[in-house]
């Protein structure tokens, strides 16, 4: 089974000239300002699409990259371009010195993802020789026959990082940053950044830097010697000018320069570097870039760069062919389409300028600092006092914790407080663009609190409820106009969990879907158009997921074993666990719910084990005792600790004896209904891609994050292989029977991404 992956680098390219590019070249609005009349373009060497190549005075040369997107970025068209430049430079014999800089706000933000599927498609040898390859393109740059000097203007990240190291010196505006990220999308550098770093700044800057994926300050990179130095960017051109000056007078020896980077690193580095590294930094077994990198630098910083290439290119495809990186990789796309979808769904929808939240309980709180944390006045409505006071104090502790965290100072903290108003009336509702009700879980209180909100509001003023188990069609029932209500469900805690699914019922009008994106949006969160039905998207799918659980447990399996699974397979946390910090009554109750909405699939579990710790008083967390027992630890933080009571209990309804299972078994006894729900949810138009259901997992559940979302998951393992798994298990019932899209996956051998 192939896999999506992504390097740092594009795939081949050709050195066919550019003659086609007919884009005339403009210089950014910050090159013009700054540009003086001595400094202009003398003569155009090249022109092409994603860069321009130009005298300039003093006999020096600029290559400027510069497209018509917002960002420059390392596709197969600006390689292309590259070479020609570096064809054209290596030719001309009457240049002193190259100046590289951006004509955009960013001077590049690295490779372009979108190209990455073909090559990742490919042999792990054939990844390798490319690699090689591409990394030519950067040997010509570096070795070219005149001084350069790079103007870090904006983001240089990934490849364009390796780009800036090419060259000789590099100058860098205070307000960039640099780094080489392709960790956190599950890869190496893949453009010599493991072998140039190190030589032009040290091994622990290279680790440090490479295995974090952190992106770096100006006044980082130059106490690490990666720049020459930090000018405010109005000084940026300038300074580099300079520099370049310096270099091409001989003032600097930009030769000697070169050939100390040619060799293995010049400083040895600590004895413990590569351990602590492995040690400090997260190198998780699921996620396996960390710990090759810490393998590759510790193995190359004492070779010949060229060696070392070799080295970082094997490794490099060695990535590329992980899970890690396939899954990494969509989830960045998918991110992307997300992002598309949401504005597209947002449309041009009038701006919400007063909001209302009704219920100032723990998620009506959240839901108004959220609000009011970014930008929109609010109004909070309650029938008590008391419950008005918890939510402003609740409020008042979340902004004391930005302040204590730097990210507000008590100028903006007392702003925000000032944009939430407690009320007891309905004072200023007729002026509300959009109310969010956060009232109790309890259809009949729903529908008086909405039946009497809509008389107090206009005709245009959108209603939306935050529910996470009771069907939007039920409520809207009593309302005069539902086509202006829609649901609104965020995730506990409101504050920081980024997910909202957005639910449209079967009256649902398209302006409350626009509204509801557009003040998810406004609060920073990602939201997930689905439609109305059982637990909606995320509970219903994790709701086959842990009645699987309580399956495993009715079967005779240990729940602490089940959850020791889970854990090293990549959830954050067993099904056990979570449903002890959920809460053992209210996960019981909406897992019920949902049972109810699919009772071929999800029937009653014989001896289930909610609610035999249910009936002894055991709730989880909130209660001291569920499935396991807990005490208040550091900062009242609640320690888990084994309790050999609940095990009894759940014997005591359990239908056969315990039984032992294997690690396989368990995963596929839990995942197989995951993923055969995602697949009915997909099928049914629940949600309208397999990205926006994939982001849904990961946002909302915590799926693990290498699998990559279950449909993506899904792909990994091939559609074949899991209708063999479905047919392995089909004695534990319909939950395990393949839907009919995954047979017809298989009948064809399509997928639900495109490779």
């Amino acid at each position: 089974m192939t896999s999506l992956a992504a390097p740092s680098c594009s795939s081949a390219w050709s050195l066919k000239r550019a003659s086609t590019c007919r884009r005339p070249w403009r210089a950014s609005r910050t090159n013009q300002r700054t540009r003086t009349p001595e400094q202009s373009v003398s003569e155009i060497l090249f022109r092409g699409q994603s860069l321009c190549l130009a005298r300039i005075a003093g006999g020096f040369a600029e290559l400027s990259l510069t497209r018509d997107d917002a960002i420059n970025k390392l596709d197969r068209r600006t390689l292309d371009e590259l070479s020609l430049a570096a064809e054209l430079l290596e030719r001309t014999e009457d240049l002193r010195g190259l100046l590289v800089s951006s004509g955009l706000d960013v001077f590049v933000v690295g490779a372009d993802i979108t190209e990455f599927g073909e090559l990742f498609d490919r042999g792990r040898e054939e990844i390798v020789s490319h690699t090689w390859e591409a990394n030519q393109l950067f040997e010509r740059l570096a070795a070219l026959p005149l001084p350069s000097v790079v103007a870090i203007n904006g983001f240089a990240l990934g490849g364009g990082l390796e780009l800036a190291l090419a060259f000789d010196f590099r100058v860098m505006s205070d307000a960039a940053r640099i780094g080489l990220p392709e960790v956190n999308l599950g890869l190496i550098p893949g453009y010599g950044g493991t072998v140039r770093l190190p030589r032009v700044s040290s091994v622990e800057v290279a680790l440090d830097w490479i295995v974090s994926g952190k992106p770096q300050s100006a006044a980082a990179a130059l106490v690490a010697g990666v720049v020459e130095q930090r000018v405010p960017a109005s000084e940026l051109r300038d300074a580099a000018l300079v520099l370049l000056a310096q270099a091409a007078d001989g003032q600097l020896d930009w030769r000697n320069r070169r050939r100390l980077r040619l060799g293995a690193v010049a400083e040895t580095p600590a004895a413990d570097a590569f351990q602590n590294a492995r040690e400090s930094l997260r190198v998780a077994p699921h996620q396996p870039a960390r710990g090759l990198l810490i393998d590759l630098l510790e193995r190359a910083w004492n070779k010949d760069h060229l060696l070392a290439l070799r080295l970082e290119g094997e490794t490099f495809a060695k990535v590329a062919k992980t899970q890690a990186a396939s899954s990494l990789v969509r989830i960045f796309l998918n991110d992307q389409l997300v992002k598309k979808a949401g504005k597209a769904q947002r449309g041009i929808g009038a701006a919400i300028d007063q909001a209302v939240v009704l219920g100032a309980g723990i998620m009506g709180g959240g839901i108004a600092y959220t609000s009011a944390l970014h930008g929109t006045s609010v109004r909070m409505k309650d029938i008590r006092q008391q419950a008005l006071d918890l939510g402003m104090a609740e409020a008042d502790k979340l902004l004391a914790r930005q302040v204590a965290a730097g990210r507000l100072d008590e100028t903006r903290a007392a702003k925000v407080r000032a944009a939430i108003v407690p009320q007891l009336d309905y004072q200023g509702f007729d002026r509300a663009d959009v109310v969010v009700e956060a009232v109790v879980e309890n259809l009949a209180v729903k529908h008086a609190v909405l039946r009497e909100v809509e008389g107090e509001v206009g005709v245009e003023t959108i209603l939306l409820s935050n529910t996470s188990s009771l069907r939007i069609d039920d409520l809207a029932a009593p309302l005069a106009r539902p086509e202006n209500f829609a649901g609104m469900h965020f995730f506990n805690p409101v504050p920081v969990m980024p997910l909202v699914e957005i639910i449209r019922g079967e009256r649902t009008g398209d302006a409350a879907i626009a509204t509801a994106v557009g003040l998810a949006l406004g609060m920073g969160k990602t939201p997930i158009v689905v439609k109305d039905g059982p637990g909606f998207l995320v509970n219903r799918i994790l709701s086959a997921y842990i009645r699987a659980f309580l399956q495993l447990l009715s079967d005779g399996a240990d729940f602490e074993e089940v959850d020791r699974v889970a854990e090293a397979f990549g959830w954050p946390m067993g099904p056990a666990y979570l449903e002890d910090v959920v809460g053992l009554d209210t996960g019981s109750h909406v897992c019920d719910l949902i049972f109810a909405g699919f009772p071929e699939r999800m029937p009653a579990v014989p001896g289930n084990a909610f609610k035999a710790l249910l009936a002894e008083g055991r709730l989880g967390q909130k209660s001291g005792a569920g499935f396991y027992r807990y005490e208040a630890g550091p900062g009242g933080r609640p320690r888990k600790f084994a309790d050999p009571r609940a095990a009894e209990l759940m014997a005591a309804v359990r239908p056969g004896p315990a039984r032992r299972f294997d690690d396989g078994e368990i995963i596929e006894r839990l995942m197989l209904p995951l993923i055969i729900e995602s697949i009915h949810a997909l099928q049914e138009g629940v949600v309208a891609s397999a990205a926006e259901l994939d982001t849904a997992l990961l946002l909302g559940l915590g799926f693990p994050a290498y699998l990559g979302g279950a449909l993506a998951y899904a792909d990994w393992l091939g559609a074949d292989h899991l209708l063999q798994r479905c047919a392995h298990h089909a004695a534990l019932g319909p939950a395990y029977e393949a839907p009919a899209l995954l047979r017809e996956l298989a009948a064809c051998g399509a997928r639900f991404y495109d490779a």
